[in-house]
């Protein structure tokens, strides 16, 4: 499989958690393939932003590959990375509204979630080709400011480092006024939410010729 893109993601493992998320989302990014969505009126267009990457949290964001880098050696730096990696563990997830969308976030003592994000994007930024101006622009549309502008120019993408915030995207931007109804939706259909939270795994994911992401391979955390 050749792919367009690159990313590392958290992606939840085997469990309902995980199959909460491919029947929400319509996508089933570790199997690659399309899921029957629920039975909610409304689900299959407020999940169309979201759906083509399946459910995960961004830990690196999607790259194109640097002249001169390959798959194989983004694996073998994956492998490396993870083994240098602790396990993290936040209170739990919940359920919140981060502007007009909707997401799973952690809560609790959030220092090493963001040290492993920190790592992940700084660890692996040799493969990422720079973004091209028509990226930058399209990031700028968003209305950054003047620190996330340095940050999308030293690393690709704004909302790194200190403006990095873990989540999991349940649906793309909403009506204000549809916020609350939809949190009363999911909330409904949500499983048991994991307390503690723990990320033990990073996966990295492509993304295919038809602007879908996939996993590719899962790294467990050794360090």
């Amino acid at each position: 499989m050749s792919y367009t893109r690159f990313a590392i993601y958290y992606v939840p493992p085997e469990g309902q958690l995980a199959d909460f998320g491919a029947t929400w989302l319509g996508w089933d990014c570790v199997q690659g393939a399309e899921t029957r969505l629920r039975d909610v009126p409304g689900l299959h267009d407020i999940t169309m932003t979201p759906r083509k990457y399946g459910f995960h949290g961004t830990l690196k964001p999607p790259f194109r590959l640097a002249e001169g880098r390959d798959q194989a050696g983004l694996m073998a730096a994956a492998s490396v990375l993870a083994d240098r990696l602790h396990p993290t563990t936040c209170e739990g997830l919940e359920l919140n509204a981060l502007g007009r969308f909707l997401a799973l976030t952690p809560y609790g003592a959030m220092a090493a979630l963001r040290h492993l994000a920190e790592r992940c994007v700084i660890d692996l930024d040799p493969f990422r080709a720079p973004a091209t101006v028509a990226e930058l622009e399209r990031r700028r549309k968003s209305g950054l400011s003047a620190r996330q502008d340095a940050l999308l120019i030293q690393w690709g993408y704004p909302y790194v480092m200190e403006e990095f915030r873990f989540h999991l995207t349940l649906t793309g931007q909403l009506p204000a006024d549809d916020v609350p109804a939809w949190q009363d939706t999911i909330k409904s259909h949500l499983p048991h939410l994991p307390q503690p939270f723990t990320i033990d795994q990073i996966a990295l994911c492509g993304e295919r010729a038809d602007g879908r992401f996939e996993v590719i391979q899962r790294y467990t955390l050794t360090g």
